[in-house]
């Protein structure tokens, strides 16, 4: 697209065509996290992300440099280059040591055919350097009021050096030069500009998430959020043959706590002992999901668990809330106990909810034959 040929000058364009970039990853990204999660791959978003950024910033930066490689004009694509350094660097945070760094530098150094040439080196020490820079600032003053102005005063000065060095290499008037550095730091702030908007858009879907899957008074997973999983771990536990644990509790009397000391009291009680459930289950394994599935029931979930696994979990659980004092007021101590129910998924089980009703079974059983004991089968 040129001005010759769709009367847009090549500025508006290249506006158009770093956000089209930038929507792109946005977009591939999310989707490729969607399908690793989807089919359970075993491999952290930090790690995917770091790969993955890397990946796709190689591939846009070779891509575009192969269209002007050994051309008089090779440094038209510069402008986009340093928007993807800066993206890598500073908004994915991606932190590649210079051990690292400097092979990537070298190979493009000699993929362009510029490797012979002094200003091409001072270019490439000062690329790492303003690279390791944004990692710098963006780990130590990301959180700061003053962010914008840190991540300017960092890549305006820089971005005029490296804009120098190739005014040397390829003798650029002082006029390209200048305005090339001006078009870059239009780019670095609309640059800033669509990834902020992009991590508060983001924010907003992960806080609403959040709200939808978890339990608004106790913090912990909510039902809905069970009935999707244990549908789910069900059917993958069949597929593979794989062991399926469930633990289920229900606090004893929660009625008689809620009557004496009122409903601020019961909410309490339930947030205290979600609070210290949810720490022993992370404490033993945090594939081990923990949900309220009801006024005074909880649920946890224990994938690949067998019986003899669960009970010692089970034994914590009922002995730590057998201790639990919780301070209702500065004068008033409430203490409770718990019934429990165990069991594992087995042949037999056509449903998850076949699997369920085996547990709350047990659990039942517990309440009916004194409740404050452990049923398990």
């Amino acid at each position: 697209m040129t001005w010759s040929h769709w009367l847009v000058p090549p500025f508006p364009t290249s506006i158009f065509f770093v956000l089209g970039f930038l929507t792109l990853y946005q977009v591939s990204y999310s989707w490729l996290t969607t399908q690793l999660h989807e089919h359970q791959v075993k491999i952290s978003d930090d790690f995917f992300k770091t790969w993955y950024g890397i990946l796709y910033m190689l591939v846009f930066v070779f891509s575009l440099q192969s269209l002007v490689v050994g051309q008089s004009n090779s440094w038209a694509f510069m402008n986009f280059e340093l928007i993807a350094v800066t993206f890598c660097a500073y908004f994915l945070n991606i932190r590649i040591p210079v051990y690292f760094l400097f092979p990537i530098v070298l190979v493009y150094m000699l993929f362009n055919g510029s490797f012979t040439y002094w200003q091409s080196w001072g270019h490439a020490l000062t690329l790492m350097a303003f690279f390791w820079i944004l990692n710098l600032i963006r780990v130590k003053l990301h959180d700061r009021q003053y962010t914008m102005l840190v991540y300017l005063v960092v890549t305006i000065p820089f971005g005029g050096l490296l804009w120098l060095w190739m005014k040397w290499k390829f003798a650029l008037s002082w006029t390209t030069f200048g305005q090339e550095w001006l078009y870059l730091v239009v780019f670095e702030v609309l640059l800033y500009s669509y990834t902020a908007m992009l991590s508060r858009d983001s924010r907003t879907k992960s806080h609403l998430a959040q709200l939808a899957s978890h339990d608004a008074l106790t913090g912990i997973l909510n039902y809905e959020t069970y009935r999707n999983d244990v549908h789910v771990l069900f059917a993958e536990s069949k597929k593979r043959q794989r062991s399926l644990a469930m633990i289920m509790f229900d606090i004893d009397h929660f009625k008689l706590v809620n009557d004496t000391y009122g409903h601020a009291a019961g909410d309490q009680v339930l947030r205290a002992i979600a609070k210290t459930v949810d720490q022993i289950a992370r404490d033993h394994d945090p594939k081990i999901k923990f949900y309220r599935t009801g006024g005074e029931e909880f649920n946890l979930i224990l994938p690949e668990y067998t019986l003899v696994e669960c009970d010692p979990i089970a034994q914590q659980i009922f002995t730590t809330v057998d201790q639990l004092e919780i301070a209702i007021d500065p004068e008033q101590v409430v203490q409770v106990t718990i019934s429990v129910g165990i069991s594992i998924m087995n042949e037999d089980d056509q449903t998850s909810l076949d699997f369920y009703n085996r547990v709350d079974h047990n659990l039942y059983h517990s309440k009916r034959n004194g409740r404050h004991q452990i049923t398990s089968s």
